[in-house]
């Protein structure tokens, strides 16, 4: 029987973002964890954020893929100010869906190993900031072979830790609660 996780990522809107996840899919799968994505491998009638909480609840860890989805061609941040803060350039500059930062609180309220690939140049801020779960998060390219990024020591070892947690999470899960 394989370990349900749960797989949180935006609709891809590029053959590159598809074959990422299509070759996480198969990884996860090789290695007898069952990835569910809300709207692909699961639906629910409920509204978002409950069918998002009844799969995590059935979920043994979460990963999410932050990709690229909006540009921003010029902007900046706190522009303007009137107390003193340093306004920022965020032109150029990419945002994701806003469904890969509430998915990961989500588990980690629920205390589920959590691990989330940010694509390279998608904004930092919020629970995509290196450091606030506490686990390293990596940045991936699209641009070069995925099957050298899926095969690289960054991936391996990351994948592997979380990995461990996840299984953790099930041989837990079978335990009865202990009141001391």
């Amino acid at each position: 029987m394989n370990i349900s996780v749960f797989l949180s990522y935006p609709k891809p809107h590029l053959k590159s973002q598809k074959d990422f996840v299509n070759k996480l899919r198969e990884y996860l799968e090789q290695r007898g964890l069952q990835p569910r994505t809300l709207g692909v491998t699961d639906y629910d009638m409920e509204a978002p954020l409950t069918a998002i909480r009844r799969l995590m609840l059935e979920s043994n860890g979460l990963i999410t893929v932050a990709f690229r989805r909006n540009r921003i061609e010029k902007g900046s941040g706190k522009p303007d100010s009137d107390i003193g803060e340093k306004d920022y350039d965020l032109s150029g500059k990419w945002l994701t869906s806003p469904y890969c930062q509430i998915e990961p609180a989500m588990a980690f309220q629920l205390g589920l190993p959590v691990l989330i690939l940010r694509e390279q140049g998608v904004l930092e801020e919020g629970i995509l900031e290196k450091g606030v779960l506490g686990m390293y998060m990596p940045e991936f390219s699209l641009s070069g072979n995925l099957n050298d990024y899926f095969k690289s020591d960054e991936w391996i070892q990351l994948i592997g830790k979380w990995e461990v947690n996840v299984r953790k999470v099930v041989e837990n899960k079978g335990r009865p609660p202990m009141l001391y």
